[in-house]
C-alpha cells in the first residue's frame, strides 16, 4: 500500500498549484493526476452532476489502486465529499474541509472567500470555518469567469482584467484582512490581482493543504518507501491545450488523453 499512487484531480490545470507543492514535498511518491477538461467548469454545475462526475473519477481512482486521493478541486471539495468520503477504501483529502479548519485557527476578524458558483452557493467554507470559530465574519463572492481566464489563458486580455478588478473591488469593500483564493484556478490570476491590491492579502490554500496531507500520509505511515517512482497524467478532453496552460505551475510533459464515458473513463486512451 505505501508505494500505491496519489491521486489528485481537479476541472483542468488548476489542482496541478496543489500537485505542484506535493510534489515539492514529497518527491518520491507516485502520483496520478487526473484533469477533467471535458466537464470544466464545475463551478455551474448541480450537486447531482458533480456526484456523478466525482464518483466516475474516484471509481478510475480506485481501478488504478491508489492509497489517497486528494480532491484539490474546491467545488468537489465542498458539494461532494460528504457524499463520497465513506464509499471507497483510500484516504481523501478535501481542500475546502481542510483549508478552513485552517483559516479558522488564524486571528481574522473578517475573511473573504473567491469561489466557483457552486463552492460559494453550498456555503462550505463559512459553514466550516465558522464551525470552529464563529467570530470570523466570512464574505463569498462567486467569480464564475476566473475558471475560463487561466484555461484559456486570457491573463493579458483587458475584458478579463476589467472584470478580475471589479470582482476585488467588491470584495475589498468588506473590509477584509484575508482573501481566500477558494478555487485552485485563482492562484494563476495572482500577477493580476496583486497589482490592485497587496499581495499579502491573498491566501493559497495549497500551500498548507500540502504540508497536511504530507505529515498525515507519515503519521498514518503511508509514505512511499520505494525510491522508483512515476508520474502519470490523464486529461478527458484537449490534452494539448492542458500541456499548454499548465506550464505557469508544472511543466506537463506527457498528458493522456481518455475519450470520457461515465460508466469507464478507460475504455479509449489516446
Amino acid at each position: 500500500m505505501n508505494n500505491s499512487p496519489i491521486g489528485v484531480f481537479d476541472s483542468g490545470v488548476g489542482g496541478l498549484s496543489v500537485f505542484s507543492r506535493l510534489v515539492k514535498l514529497l518527491p518520491e511518491e507516485n502520483y496520478i493526476y487526473y484533469a477533467d477538461t471535458f466537464n470544466l467548469p464545475y463551478g455551474n454545475k448541480t450537486k447531482e452532476e458533480l456526484v456523478k462526475i466525482s464518483s466516475s473519477i474516484f471509481d478510475f481512482f480506485q481501478e488504478k489502486g491508489v492509497k489517497a486521493v486528494v480532491m484539490a478541486c474546491n467545488t468537489t471539495s465542498a458539494t461532494v465529499y460528504e457524499v463520497l468520503k465513506s464509499k471507497y477504501n483510500f484516504e481523501i483529502y478535501p481542500i475546502v474541509q481542510i483549508a478552513a479548519k485552517y483559516i479558522a485557527g488564524q486571528e481574522y476578524r473578517k475573511a473573504g472567500i473567491f469561489a466557483t458558483a457552486a463552492t460559494v452557493n453550498s456555503h462550505a467554507y463559512k459553514n466550516e470555518i465558522q464551525k470552529y470559530n464563529k467570530n470570523i465574519l466570512v464574505y463569498e463572492e462567486a467569480c464564475p469567469q476566473w475558471v475560463s481566464i487561466v484555461e484559456k489563458s486570457l491573463f493579458n486580455d483587458n475584458e478579463s482584467k476589467e472584470n478580475i478588478k471589479m470582482q476585488l473591488d467588491k470584495m475589498l469593500k468588506n473590509d477584509v484582512d484575508k482573501i481566500i483564493l477558494g478555487c485552485t484556478h485563482y492562484p494563476y490570476l495572482l500577477n493580476i490581482l496583486s497589482k490592485y491590491a497587496d499581495e499579502g492579502i491573498f491566501m493559497d490554500p495549497a500551500e498548507f493543504f500540502a504540508d497536511y496531507i504530507k505529515n498525515d500520509l507519515s503519521k498514518k505511515k503511508l509514505l512511499n518507501d520505494s525510491k522508483i517512482y512515476k508520474r502519470e497524467f490523464y486529461v478527458s478532453s484537449n490534452h494539448k491545450q492542458f500541456e499548454k496552460a499548465s506550464s505557469l505551475f508544472y511543466k506537463v510533459e506527457q498528458a493522456k488523453e481518455i475519450k470520457y464515458n461515465q460508466k469507464s473513463m478507460q475504455d479509449t486512451i489516446i
